[in-house]
């Protein structure tokens, strides 16, 4: 493949951004004196379980649906012309379900100890939903801010997905893998700060779910953010992802 020069440059542009975005978010987003080791050890757990997760996930559906499990990423797809028209409603609905089903079978499994059940249902942690503004997060964040973050995970999360995923790509094979690693730099950015989306699925279930099984409603209300930045996030990597497409062709 030959690439021109703006492509090049553009590249290590974005290179850099999402390096010093990583590496200083995680440290300087973390930073909370009050919350300790095991709050840290915590967003490890949470970071590499998910990251981990999509990997075999992908690596078990990924010939069979394309394995996006992320409405942001099936737009994302779909304006880039990698997916369907006729299947973006139908996978993002499968999706949701899915989340549904999914935070469901913790919930019940929770509900079998009255201290974890009591500890999941919290006002403070609402089933592991994502919030702002003290919710969800140790942090007091505005939602302007969170909107920002969301917004700029998900769209590297989706533009990893875009191009490692191509069939031109040179480690097609190892995509996977870089999908679930880049999941997991979001969410040890994100955790501390609105226990991290870039999903809407992944927000919408939690705050379902919660906002029936408890008078804990502050999820489902502030759900609408991780919907639209996360998309917002995604249709800007499908924007990106042209200028990154063969010019020899």
């Amino acid at each position: 493949m030959t690439w021109t020069s703006g492509q090049r440059y553009l590249a290590e542009f974005l290179g850099t951004f999402g390096l010093l975005l990583s590496v200083t978010g995680a440290a300087v987003l973390s930073l909370n004196a009050d919350q300790g080791l095991v709050f840290n050890a915590r967003v490890m757990l949470i970071s590499f379980s998910l990251g981990l997760g999509v990997i075999g996930m992908v690596y078990a559906f990924g010939d069979v649906s394309g394995a996006h499990f992320n409405p942001a990423i099936t737009i994302g797809m779909w304006l880039a012309g990698r997916t369907k028209g006729r299947d973006v409603v139908p996978y993002i609905v499968a999706q949701v379900l899915g989340g549904i089903l999914a935070v469901g079978v913790v919930a019940g499994i929770a509900y079998g100890s009255t201290p974890l059940w009591n500890s999941a249902t919290s006002s403070g942690v609402a089933l592991a939903s994502q919030g702002y503004s003290g919710n969800g997060s140790p942090y007091t964040v505005a939602l302007g801010s969170v909107f920002l973050l969301e917004v700029v995970l998900t769209f590297f999360l989706v533009f990893v997905v875009l191009l490692a995923t191509r069939e031109e790509g040179f480690a097609k094979n190892l995509a996977p893998l870089g999908i679930g690693f880049t999941l997991i730099m979001t969410n040890l950015i994100a955790i501390p700060i609105d226990g991290a989306s870039v999903n809407p699925a992944r927000s919408f279930a939690p705050a379902l779910l919660t906002a029936f099984s408890s008078s804990t409603r502050w999820a489902i209300t502030q759900d609408w953010l991780f919907w639209v930045a996360p998309i917002i996030g995604g249709i800007l990597a499908a924007g990106i992802e042209r200028a990154f497409r063969n010019r020899s062709a």
